[in-house]
C-alpha cells in the first residue's frame, strides 16, 4: 500500500487551532498489473462529514480487491474545513488516479467512485457537480478528466432537506446551508451527463431516510442515465460490509456485476 498526498500545498482550516488542519491523501490497494487493464473503485468513507469511518475504508478496499479491481481509498477533509473541500478533494484524487494509471494497471476510463452516508453524497457530487468544482493543481495530473466513468453512493446523504440529513449539511455547509442547502441537494443536480450510479440502501435505516436514495435513482431514470436501486429489508444506518446481514450483505457482488456488465469494466 502507498500513501499518496492530494495537494503540493496543503490548505489550512484557519480556526487558528492548528490541530484543525489536515493533509488530505488517498491509500493505494492494487492488484498485481495485467492485461488487459483493470477497473478501480475509489472508496469514500462516511461520517457525517466530521470524521471518516475506519470500517467504511480499507475493508471496502480490500473486498473490491478479491472482487476483481483496483482500489484507493480517499482520506478526504471534514468539518471544520466547509464546501468545496471535499469535493476538490475527491476530484484530485480522481486526476491523481488518471495521471498514474498505466503505472498502476488501471483502465483509466474505469475509474467507479463508492461512498457511504455522507461519503456517499460525497460521490454523488462526483457524478454530478464535475463542471463546476476547481481540483486543478499547477501539475500534470490537471491535464486529466475528474468525472468518474459510475458512482456507487451506499445509504447515501443525498439532501439536505427535511427528508435528508441536516447534520451533514451544517458539517460541509456551516452557516450557508440556509442558502445553499437546496443547490446541494444532488437530486436536483442530476443530469445525462451524469454518469451510470448504482445505490443501495435498507428500508430500516434510521437516520438517513431510504427517499434519500430513491430521489437520486429516480432524478437519474429521468434524465437518462442508467441507474440500478436495491433496497434491503433490514439493517440499521452505517453497516459498511453488512456481514451480519444475509439480505444486505450480497450488495458488493451486486455493485461488482452492475460495474462489469452495465459499466463494461474490467475486472480480475
Amino acid at each position: 500500500m502507498e500513501t499518496i498526498k492530494l495537494w503540493n500545498h496543503p490548505e489550512s482550516a484557519n480556526t487558528g487551532n492548528p490541530a484543525d488542519d489536515f493533509e488530505p491523501y488517498f491509500e493505494t490497494y492494487l492488484l498485481d498489473k495485467s492485461q488487459p487493464l483493470r477497473g478501480a473503485v475509489v472508496v469514500c468513507p462516511g461520517g457525517g462529514y466530521s470524521c471518516r469511518a475506519p470500517h467504511e475504508a480499507a475493508p471496502i478496499a480490500l473486498k473490491f480487491n478479491e472482487l476483481g479491481f483496483h482500489a484507493f481509498v480517499v482520506h478526504y477533509r471534514v468539518a471544520p474545513y466547509r464546501f468545496p473541500a471535499p469535493q476538490r478533494d475527491i476530484f484530485r484524487a480522481i486526476k491523481l488516479i488518471r495521471s498514474r494509471a498505466a503505472e498502476w494497471g488501471v483502465d483509466a476510463s474505469q475509474i467507479a467512485v463508492l461512498g457511504f452516508s455522507a461519503g456517499g453524497h460525497l460521490t454523488a457530487c462526483a457524478g454530478t457537480l464535475f463542471n463546476e468544482i476547481d481540483a486543478n493543481a499547477g501539475d500534470e495530473a490537471d491535464a486529466y478528466p475528474q468525472r468518474p466513468d459510475a458512482i456507487i453512493p451506499c445509504y447515501p446523504v443525498i439532501s439536505f432537506s427535511k427528508w435528508g440529513h441536516s447534520g451533514s449539511g451544517i458539517n460541509l455547509l456551516g452557516e450557508r446551508l440556509g442558502d445553499l442547502g437546496e443547490r446541494y441537494s444532488l437530486e436536483t443536480r442530476v443530469t445525462p451527463e451524469t454518469p451510470p450510479a448504482f445505490l443501495w440502501h435498507t428500508a430500516t435505516d434510521g437516520s438517513v431516510p431510504i427517499r434519500n436514495s430513491m430521489e437520486f435513482a429516480t432524478a437519474c431514470w429521468n434524465n437518462g442515465v442508467k441507474a440500478e436501486l436495491h433496497v434491503f429489508p433490514e439493517g440499521p444506518h452505517g453497516i459498511g460490509l453488512a456481514a451480519d446481514y444475509p439480505d444486505a450483505k450480497r450488495w458488493p457482488e451486486l455493485a461488482a456485476t452492475f460495474l462489469k456488465t452495465t459499466c463494461g469494466f474490467t475486472a480480475r
